[in-house]
């Protein structure tokens, strides 16, 4: 049923349920798994105070860590799993990610880091699930 998987995540509690999610469908269906992080490109400032060279740096070390805590979650599972940091606005760079490595489903965590928060949905979920040409799971983490 699913041959690629692409998990999105941002190191919030939705998204390392999205992440455990991922693991299993790809563990269930033996898909190939990819994770992708999205450093925000729309909340950049200017700020005399802080080095933008050391907010990006401390943004990358983030994503980073984030990305391998679920590598480290899918090894744990047997699962192997290909991870890419991307830049820009997050529901089109997952969406590009998702074509880049043909998967057939995305699944995200139903809110994530950001301050600015939906009713219902995040921002970047809400796009993705209007916008994206392929199913999108979207979890919830447990309560």
């Amino acid at each position: 049923m699913y041959d690629s998987i692409l998990v999105a995540t941002d190191g919030s509690e939705t998204a390392a349920a999205a992440a455990e999610h991922a693991i299993g469908l790809a563990r269930q269906f033996d898909a190939e798994l990819s994770a992708v992080t999205v450093l925000e490109s729309r909340t950049e400032y200017d700020n005399a105070i802080v080095d933008p060279e050391v907010v990006e740096k401390r943004r990358r070390a983030a994503a980073e860590e984030t990305l391998e805590d679920v590598s480290a979650s899918a090894r744990d599972a047997s699962v192997p799993i290909e991870t890419a940091i991307r830049t820009g606005v997050p529901h089109e760079e997952i969406l590009a990610e998702a074509d880049d490595c043909e998967a057939d489903v995305i699944v995200v965590g139903a809110r994530g880091r950001s301050s600015l928060r939906r009713q219902l949905l995040g921002g970047t979920v809400d796009a993705l699930v209007r916008i994206a040409d392929r199913p999108v799971f979207v979890i919830e983490a447990d309560e």
